[in-house]
């Protein structure tokens, strides 16, 4: 099931707005297709990116996978407890597995993503 209240990308991340920042992880769809998450590879707090950048790699047991930037921004939060706990990301995608916060350099690209709707078609949730 696709949250409502999300932004999506075409690459399977979540966005969650929130104020002057964005959380992201990865959308249910994505954990199944990745199958049990191991390690999760993040960058430096204070990281800048570019909307479609890798910004972390998340490996399981089938495959090392990057996820992108939403919008472009400053990494200023990551999910520690993912180093110690990395499943957390197959058992709670759209909550305690998130993977990063950014703050935003431009909020208008958030316009750019996908309501829910449209993700679902996207992941075949539709």
């Amino acid at each position: 099931m696709v949250p409502k209240e999300l932004l999506y990308t075409k690459s399977h991340e979540w966005v969650k707005r929130e104020d002057g920042t964005v959380r992201v992880g990865i959308t249910d769809y994505a954990q199944k297709k990745l199958g049990d998450v191991v390690y999760v590879e993040f960058p430096q707090v204070g990281t800048k990116v570019k909307k479609g950048e890798a910004v972390v790699t998340v490996e399981s047991v089938k495959a090392a996978e990057s996820v992108y930037a939403p919008v472009s921004g400053e990494v200023v939060e990551v999910n520690e407890a993912l180093s110690s706990s990395p499943g957390t990301v197959n058992r709670d995608p759209y909550g305690e597995g998130w993977l990063f916060v950014l703050k935003m350099d431009d909020p208008a690209e958030l316009e750019e993503l996908l309501g829910p709707e449209e993700y679902a078609s996207i992941a075949g949730e539709g």
